[in-house]
């Protein structure tokens, strides 16, 4: 479809080596971007980059790593650098978790969990927005929020805490950005599969959640596509401030 188009756009996909941001990376080039990879496994992002040129896109592997300003400065010269433009799109994907009731949690993975979900997010966005405003172009900004910072959850204090930043965080990076033409959404996903809670979703407890969710069952990468490409392409123009939800109704239940 013509409108979800993003020929002759760029795109920069953050944790773009694997689980959601790999699958990101690859819808934004199946519908016509130039995908900058970010992560900081530059190896594993060439795996990426061979996969995506496969299909006949195009793909650039750069090396970053959300918790240094020094990587992310650094990064965003390499594409500068490279594509003599900045990207039309970021997909802020970067993320991890530490497990642990509260009390328990130590304060060396609250900061890591904060520094990767939530200043991380801040820190690429500036860039990128900056790198825009520079240009005199548009763009679309997309953080990946969570539905657990929405609701709250068990044991996963530092996760939820930075992610309902994140949600936060989009509303008034776009209420600032709009003014140069930025849009500033977000997606919050309910539970797919990742390597941050793939043992957790195969276990029992995680059999037992699946149920509980109206849809019965987690979500399928796929499920994602649309909602990406309605926020990176003119689909999506005259939405900034939004965060979509797709969790199969899991967030209208206790989590």
């Amino acid at each position: 479809m013509r409108l979800l188009s993003l020929a002759n756009k760029t795109a920069l996909v953050t944790g773009a080596s694997s689980g959601l941001g790999r699958h990101f990376a690859g819808v934004l080039a199946d519908a016509g971007a130039y995908v900058v990879l970010a992560a900081r496994r530059l190896d594993k992002l060439e795996e990426v980059a061979g996969e995506i040129e496969k299909r006949g896109g195009k793909a650039l592997p750069v090396e970053m790593d959300v918790t240094s300003e020094d990587s992310v400065t650094g990064a965003f010269g390499e594409i500068r650098e490279a594509l003599g433009r900045p990207c039309d799109v970021l997909v802020n994907n970067s993320g991890m978790s530490r497990e642990g009731w509260y009390w328990d949690m130590d304060e060396k993975d609250w900061d890591a969990v904060i520094e990767t979900n939530l200043t991380g997010v801040w820190r690429v966005a500036k860039h990128a927005t900056r790198a825009m405003m520079q240009a005199g172009v548009p763009g679309s900004i997309i953080n990946i929020a969570s539905i657990t910072g929405l609701r709250p959850s068990n044991i996963i204090s530092a996760y939820s805490a930075s992610k309902a930043g994140v949600d936060h965080l989009t509303r008034t990076m776009a209420l600032e950005a709009s003014r140069h033409g930025i849009r500033v959404n977000a997606i919050a996903p309910g539970y797919f599969k990742t390597a941050i809670n793939d043992d957790f979703l195969e276990s029992e407890a995680g059999q037992r959640m699946a149920k509980r969710v109206p849809m019965r069952r987690f979500g399928d990468y796929d499920e994602l596509t649309g909602p990406l490409l309605l926020l990176a392409s003119d689909a999506g123009s005259y939405m900034t401030g939004a965060t979509v939800v797709v969790d199969g109704g899991h967030s209208l239940t206790p989590l």
